[in-house]
């Protein structure tokens, strides 16, 4: 029976008017993902549940929205979520490269950044003033008098010793020396040198025991000094204390629960007690040794830099959760970075130059990283699961931390993790990464997958038309009339290849909004209508099908041999999908059938010249299991059909030309032609079951520009498996061509209903004899092929009975 598909099935055209509403500006917005309540339901568990690893891989294709709904999605739930605290990195005063951290409450890191300034600007000018003052002046001038009081006996002793022993103490440029005094006078070397031996060796033996005594009269003196020094220390550091106690005291009290802050705090109390020259005078000391025309800008507060606090994540501004999308994860983005500055040149760094990384900004929320880029990025993936085992970020060189550089650097004490991390690619990554990588499945243990298709529902098409007018608004574009998103939905239902379903590749969707509306601008249009979201589509068409008309121009012009008119045996037009980049269009191939008698079989010459796919020689084996099955159950099969796609370079692979190849054959062996005005698509099984395939709509649209380009004649057409019909969508072109009996779509449920429209003769069911119909296709080919085998069985019996010759 003939299957003619009515022109309602070619084509699920969309009407809009259950929306009662003019033009998309009249709905609400789309807040919501819409079409992926299995994404949706992992995404709130993945989301909820804090234990660690249940960290979150979004599986969806590009295009589908996945990003901007995850986004959106994780914002909506972080807002209902504390915010997290604030954290800093301080100096270190006990080890300056390893700088140590301070955790704050949300949005108190600005308020103790300032806090800490104001405290170093209140101690350099308390400090000045208290050196500077009367009181301490006074204490200072006491408690150096008192020693210059004990040295001044200490020299007017050893000077009387001297004097009684007969020398006198000179200080020389090379120390002290005992000269002594003959007849109350020095004498010098030369006049010691002459007097009697006896006199001079009582001299030597004084001067010995002088010496003596002298020596133990300069360690007094250095005693004494080092006795100054550490009184003087003692009273600057009573004095500076006594100044600047009560500012830290309030610091103290304000911040007494946070043991970090207060450890801080008594660092900085003790690195001004042990650098009062820093403050005591209103100029540091690098400033006094250089001229006021050589000093950098930087030089005035340089010294002081190390009282700074580097505020590296600040929540003072987060609402909820943080929530951060990091577009480029490379190893520093993700964890952070240490720069670097010449100063004399020289490279240096301090705590002051370390920056956030994303982990930092997103501790306490959720990070959103692509993992295809992140796999791009060597180091940060590794680095990433070394950080969610961990439960902690560490701010390194990447290149120190695997040995390619040894060189001394700051290494910042590892701030506590405590992050939600969302991967976002396609499946294919995911099946990989879960294969190659043991770690994957402990760290990321949720999965939320993305569907390419939704269905076709009143609520859907409400929920489809809110999120045209979110882009409308958004992107400030003229909006859709009836039309226009009727339009829209019928090509979202195109792109899904399914009447049933509705397409979530968005992005694709939305260029065809924005191309719509340009040609709405350009005619000043107030609305976009279904014309111009058809002239987009067309537009969009026309850019891409350059090698789509080449080869329709060699086939008009005969390079590519395409016969539809003619009724040929063993000869049939398959169809095919090419795809050039986003762009896939029809085309077709003749497939060409030999028979011959042999025991060969079925011979695939695309296989045999290497040329075909483990998926078509798959779909031209099973042919041989529906022909034996049908046709060879008293006697083998005596045949060899070698099956080809003429003038074919590229190779050939999918099943989707398996029933097309089983036509040929049977049209060859039962020499019934086959009409060339019908092009086929379709796979079959071994029960002679004709499957779907994919790209319908293309393949059919190919056939028809085909068609178009040599002459329509009424004719022509082309046959689909029966399972397919759900899938079309066709251009209007094509469906107005069928309405006016210019092109023809058929259906095929089996081979038997198949090579009837095909040939115009019935299959024929077997009969209770086993025999078929007298005159059915299958009828000729069961006789044909026993004749075959008996031939053969002829053959190989003269051939045993010929004599051999030696």
């Amino acid at each position: 029976m003939v299957r003619e598909l009515s022109i309602d099935q070619l084509r699920r055209e969309c009407d809009t008017s259950f929306m009662h509403c003019e033009t998309t500006k009249d709905l609400e917005p789309l807040l919501n993902i819409i079409g992926q309540k299995r994404a949706v339901r992992a995404l709130k568990f993945g989301l909820g549940i804090k234990d660690q690893g249940f960290n979150i891989y979004v599986a969806g294709y590009h295009g589908t929205g996945r990003r901007t709904a995850v986004k959106n999605f994780v914002k909506e739930i972080a807002l209902s979520e504390s915010t997290p605290s604030d954290w800093c990195y301080v100096n270190n005063f006990s080890n300056q490269y390893e700088p140590s951290i301070i955790k704050l409450e949300s949005g108190a890191g600005k308020e103790f950044r300032e806090e800490i300034k104001n405290l170093i600007e209140s101690i350099r000018i308390a400090l000045p003033k208290t050196f500077e003052s009367e009181d301490y002046t006074s204490r200072k001038e006491n408690t150096l008098l008192d020693l210059e009081k004990q040295r001044k006996e200490l020299i007017e002793n050893i000077n009387l010793k001297a004097k009684q022993e007969g020398f006198v103490i000179q200080n020389t440029q090379v120390g002290l020396l005992l000269i002594p005094i003959i007849n109350g006078k020095p004498i010098s070397q030369e006049e010691l040198l002459k007097l009697p031996e006896e006199t001079k060796n009582k001299i030597q033996e004084k001067r010995e025991r002088l010496e003596t005594e002298l020596r133990s009269t300069m360690r007094q003196f250095l005693n004494m000094e080092q006795k100054i020094r550490d009184e003087l220390k003692k009273l600057n550091r009573e004095v500076a204390l006594f100044a600047i106690g009560h500012l830290l005291s309030n610091l103290k009290e304000k911040h007494k629960d946070n043991s970090q802050v207060i450890e801080y705090l008594e660092g900085i109390q003790n690195d001004v007690l042990d650098n009062l020259s820093l403050f005591a005078s209103r100029t540091p000391p690098m400033q006094n040794q250089i001229s006021n025309q050589l000093q950098a800008p930087w030089m005035k507060e340089a010294p002081f830099k190390k009282y700074k606090v580097n505020l590296i994540v600040d929540n003072s501004n987060t609402k909820g959760a943080p929530v951060i999308f990091e577009s480029n994860p490379n190893y520093q983005n993700l964890f952070g970075r240490t720069e670097k500055e010449a100063q004399f040149g020289a490279l240096i760094t301090d705590f002051t130059m370390i920056h956030a990384g994303a982990l930092h900004k997103a501790n306490g929320g959720y990070l959103i990283v692509l993992v295809e880029d992140l796999l791009r990025n060597p180091f940060a993936y590794d680095g990433l699961k070394r950080a969610l085992k961990t439960e902690s970020i560490t701010i390194e060189e990447p290149q120190a931390r695997y040995g390619f550089i040894n060189i001394k650097s700051l290494k910042p004490k590892p701030i506590p993790l405590n992050t939600k991390v969302i991967l976002i690619g396609d499946p294919i990554l995911y099946g990989q990464l879960l294969a190659l990588d043991k770690d994957f499945n402990e760290l990321f243990k949720v999965k939320a997958e993305f569907d390419t298709t939704m269905e076709r529902t009143e609520d859907n098409i409400k929920q489809y038309a809110g999120f045209v007018c979110t882009i409308c608004q958004k992107e400030k574009l003229k909006h859709l009339d009836g039309s226009g998103l009727a339009k829209l939905i019928e090509y979202s239902q195109r792109l899904a290849q399914d009447q049933q379903k509705l397409s979530t590749r968005f992005s694709e969707v939305a260029d065809i909004i924005r191309e719509a509306n340009f040609y709405a601008k350009e005619e000043n249009a107030k609305t976009v209508t279904g014309d111009y979201v058809r002239r987009a589509i067309e537009e969009k068409i026309y850019r891409s099908k350059l090698i789509q008309e080449k080869i329709q121009e060699m086939i008009e012009r005969g390079v590519i041999l395409i016969d539809t008119e003619s009724e040929v045996v063993g000869q049939i037009n398959g169809l095919a999908v090419m795809g050039i980049g986003d762009f896939a269009f029809g085309s077709s191939s003749r497939v060409t059938a030999s028979i011959g008698l042999g025991k060969d079989g079925i011979i695939d010459i695309e296989r045999e010249a290497k040329m075909g796919g483990p998926t078509h020689t798959k779909g031209v084996l099973i042919l041989s299991g529906y022909l034996n099955e049908k046709f060879a159950q008293e006697s083998p099969l005596s045949l060899s059909a070698r099956l080809v796609f003429e003038q074919n370079y590229g190779g050939v692979d999918g099943d989707s030309a398996s029933s097309t190849e089983l036509y040929a054959i049977l049209s060859g062996v039962s020499g019934v032609p086959v009409k060339q005005n019908i092009a086929v698509t379709g796979s079959v099984n071994q029960k002679g079951e004709v499957q779907a395939i994919g790209g319908v709509n293309e393949k059919i649209e190919g056939f028809f520009e085909i068609c178009k380009v040599k002459g329509l004649d009424g004719k022509q057409g082309v046959m689909i498996p029966e399972s397919n019909i759900q899938n079309l969508m066709l251009k209007e072109e094509v469906i107005e061509a069928a309405k006016t009996g210019k092109f023809h779509i058929y259906s095929a449920k089996t081979i038997e209903e198949g090579i009837e429209i095909l040939t115009g003769i019935e299959a024929g069911k077997k009969q209770a004899d086993g025999t078929y119909p007298k005159g059915s296709i299958n009828y000729l080919v069961d006789k044909k092929l026993r004749k075959m085998a008996e031939k053969l069985k002829e053959f190989s019996s003269s051939e045993k009975k010929q004599p051999t010759h030696n």
